[in-house]
């Protein structure tokens, strides 16, 4: 079976990679133990060496900083932690220089409580902000208005005591959701989306792209299965059926309106649209008809245990789906790191790389989470260094993000060259063997390895080629074509191979143990290969 690629999404990001930025764990570039703007702007070089094609930047504007920048009190400023400005316009000029591209976090579900949009909205229920964001009266029972809940634990509602009403926050109480329903709403963030990109940025990913319309009628949630008080946060949070405060409807009709807007620019719309149940036909809903997002992050790949049903089931599902249109990533700031997730050690550094042999050349565009490209697992967090409120303000601390948010290791130096001072959470176990530095000089080291793939794929890949998979469903191994390349992935627990199609193939690029002997290719466990022809 032959996906079919359409180019209705299409632009400068097709064959492009991408990098995830946490500013605040990137580099420090003035002692303070926070990543920074200029810090970023010192390592493109870095970037562009490993041949990397867009960058992502998490939030770096003004916030109280409840969750870490992702809580904003000015859309159109930068936060001093990070720098001002004129060292944002600095790295768009530098960057491009570089041939790199820029996209920056936009966070529209909610704003931070010290917005002056929530402040002034709090004032009082006359008060003509008050419609920007959603307040209600109390049940007629009395407590919240309805049964939905908050990502980070607890209820969707607080009370504002001076004026008996809740208003909603899916997240922290410090980041009361923005009522879409509101006409205002939409030119407000229309002239944001204008004032960054008439800064020279190359496009946005939008943060819960899924979240930002609700019902209006507010009515309950139905659960899908008891709620126990032993749940942690996303437990609870999976409980629910979010048939009404999340997925709806309107959230095309703001994308299309984006889509219009950004298209003078040439600018990327990428889309986090993060779906408990990982549907990919609802995720697919966001970038089929061609006017809306231009990508969408799919969070399935990031979850999926190292296993072949598991693993077929989420990749030919969701390519049937969205055969282009899809963006994928190893890891994120989020969730636990790839080779902690696929099993510690150097076991789960090489599962890392071989899936990341076999996500970089589906159609789509592939993200690396700074510090993949180093195969960094996450850290372990003593409980008095816990930084993250959901594991800060929940008595489980299970879904806590902080070990996949440790600073990066640079070089030999005082914090391994992340910052001349104190880091705002700790480095962890990393040592020198860790570092950019000592990777970058040292043959077989994962940062040669991922250049290496990632060069592999700028010269064999023609992303206008469509997919045809070329294992069958019952394999140990995932394997498709596209084009004269075929890659392939063994998550058995033992050898497997595939037959290759006619023709003379050339392993150019691979993980683990894998020989080629006529028409079969013999993988051996958590290995991977890029194979492509060279003889028809």
């Amino acid at each position: 079976m032959e996906s079919t690629i359409s180019k209705d999404n299409s632009g400068w990001w097709d064959g492009s990679i991408g990098y995830e930025i946490y500013i605040r764990s990137f580099v420090d570039s003035n002692g303070d133990g926070v990543g920074d703007l200029p810090g970023v702007t010192e390592k493109l070089e870095y970037l562009s060496w490993l041949g990397i094609d867009l960058v992502w930047i998490t939030p770096f504007y003004p916030s109280p900083m409840a969750d870490f920048g992702y809580d904003v009190s000015d859309y159109c400023g930068v936060d001093p932690i990070f720098g001002g400005l004129e060292d944002f316009d600095r790295l768009i000029e530098e960057a491009h220089r570089y041939d790199l591209r820029v996209i920056i976090d936009l966070v529209p579900n909610h704003s931070s409580s010290e917005h002056p949009w929530f402040l002034s909205s709090r004032s009082s229920v006359d008060d003509g902000y008050r419609g920007y964001y959603h307040w209600r009266d109390p049940a007629p029972s009395g407590g919240p208005p309805n049964n939905w809940v908050s990502h980070f634990g607890g209820s969707a509602w607080t009370l504002d005591e001076e004026s008996e009403q809740y208003y909603l926050h899916l997240f922290l109480p410090e980041q009361p959701d923005l009522n879409w329903n509101n006409p205002k709403v939409i030119q407000e963030f229309d002239e944001i989306l204008k004032y960054w990109l008439d800064r020279d940025i190359d496009g946005f990913r939008i943060d819960v792209a899924q979240g930002l319309v609700k019902n209006m009628l507010m009515p309950d949630n139905p659960t899908r299965f008891p709620i126990t008080e032993d749940m942690s946060p996303r437990q609870v949070f999976a409980a629910f059926d979010h048939r009404y405060d999340l997925d709806q409807g309107g959230n095309l009709e703001i994308f299309r309106r984006w889509r219009k807007l950004v298209k003078p620019y040439d600018a990327l719309l990428l889309g986090e649209v993060y779906l408990r149940d990982n549907d990919p036909n609802r995720v697919s809903r966001y970038v089929n008809s061609g006017d809306a997002l231009h990508r969408a992050f799919y969070f399935a790949p990031m979850h999926v245990p190292w296993d072949p049903q598991s693993m077929w089931d989420t990749f030919r599902d969701a390519l049937d789906a969205a055969p282009e249109d899809l963006s994928w990533a190893l890891s994120s700031h989020d969730d636990p790191r790839a080779p902690t997730r696929f099993g510690e050690g150097r076991e789960g550094k090489q599962r890392s790389l071989a899936y990341s042999t076999f996500l970089f050349f589906l159609p789509g565009l592939p993200f690396i989470y700074q510090g993949d490209e180093l195969g960094l697992p996450s850290i372990e967090i003593q409980r008095e260094d816990l930084a993250d409120p959901v594991a800060t303000r929940n008595a489980d601390e299970t879904d806590g993000r902080d070990g996949a948010r440790s600073p990066i290791p640079w070089e030999k130096a005082h914090e391994l060259g992340f910052t001349t001072g104190t880091p705002w959470i700790p480095m962890g176990d990393r040592t020198h063997e860790d570092t950019a530095e000592h990777q970058r000089i040292t043959e077989g080291s994962w940062l040669k390895s991922y250049k290496e793939l990632i060069r592999i794929r700028g010269e064999y890949l023609d992303p206008n080629t469509s997919l045809r998979w070329t294992s069958s469903r019952d394999s140990g191994v995932l394997a498709y074509r596209r084009g004269d390349t075929i890659s392939a992935l063994n998550v058995d627990t033992d050898d497997s191979f595939i037959l290759l199609p006619e023709g003379e193939w050339e392993i150019v690029f691979q993980v683990g143990v894998v020989t080629v002997e006529f028409n079969e290719v013999t993988f051996g466990v958590n290995s991977a290969a890029i194979l492509t022809l060279i003889i028809e």
